[in-house]
C-alpha cells in the first residue's frame, strides 16, 4: 500500500484538499482527529497531561480544554516539548494501526506539523499542500476573525514555506478556484492509484 504524509502551512487548504481525496476514494487518517480522541475523558492520556499540566486545563464538563492549553504552551517550548513526548508517539502508533487495518489502494496521512515534529513517520512520499503567504494570512483573517497581526504570529509561529517544499515529493499549490483545485487532486489521484498499483504488482 502506498503511504502518503499530507502537510502545509495553517489555511493553505490541507483540509479541503484531504476531503477531496476522501471523496475519490482514498482512505485518510487525520493526526488531528486521533490526537482528539486520544485525549477524550477517560483515557489515561488525558489523566497524564492532567498530571503534567494541572486540571485547570479541563473545561466544566471535564474534557480537555484545547484552546487553553494552546495558549499555555504557544509560548513556553519545554513545556510545548513536555506534551509532544506524551502525545506524538501515541498518534503514531495509532497511524500505524490504521494503516494496517486498511484495504484502500493508498492512505492520505494528514500530518499539519509534519516539518516541526521531532518525531518521523515512515512513510511513502510527502505531499505539500502550498499557498502564498498573503493568501494565507487573507484566509486566516476570514476564517478564524483574527486581527492582521494575530495571523502573522500564527504564520510565523510554523516552519518555514521553503522548509516544508524542500521535503516534498508532491506540491498542490492552492492559490486558485477550488475547480483547479479538484483537477490537482484527480491527477494525483490516478499518480497515487498507479503507483500503488505498481507496488503491488512487483
Amino acid at each position: 500500500m502506498l503511504r502518503v504524509a499530507l502537510t502545509g502551512g495553517i489555511a493553505s487548504g490541507k483540509s479541503v484538499v484531504t476531503d477531496l481525496f476522501e471523496k475519490l476514494g482514498a482512505e485518510v487518517i487525520d493526526t488531528d482527529l486521533i490526537s482528539r480522541e486520544l485525549v477524550e475523558p477517560g483515557n489515561p492520556l488525558l489523566k497524564q497531561i492532567c498530571e503534567l499540566f494541572g486540571e485547570d486545563i479541563l473545561d466544566e464538563s471535564q474534557a480537555l480544554d484545547r484552546a487553553k492549553l494552546r495558549q499555555r504552551i504557544f509560548n513556553n517550548n519545554e513545556e510545548r516539548i513536555a506534551l509532544e513526548e506524551l502525545l506524538h508517539p501515541a498518534i503514531r502508533q495509532r497511524v500505524y494501526e490504521r494503516i494496517a487495518e486498511s484495504d484502500a489502494d493508498y492512505v492520505i496521512v494528514a500530518i499539519p506539523l509534519l516539518t516541526e515534529t521531532r518525531y518521523p513517520y515512515e512513510l511513502d512520499r510527502i505531499l505539500v499542500v502550498d499557498a502564498p503567504r498573503q493568501q494565507q494570512l487573507e484566509r486566516l483573517v476570514e476564517r478564524d476573525k483574527l486581527s492582521g497581526k494575530a495571523a502573522r504570529k500564527m504564520v510565523e509561529a510554523q516552519s518555514d514555506r521553503e522548509v516544508r517544499l524542500a521535503v516534498a515529493d508532491d506540491i498542490i499549490t492552492n492559490d486558485d478556484s477550488i475547480y483547479a483545485l479538484k483537477q490537482k487532486v484527480e491527477e494525483l489521484h490516478k499518480h497515487y492509484t498507479r503507483l500503488s498499483q505498481a507496488t503491488t504488482s512487483e
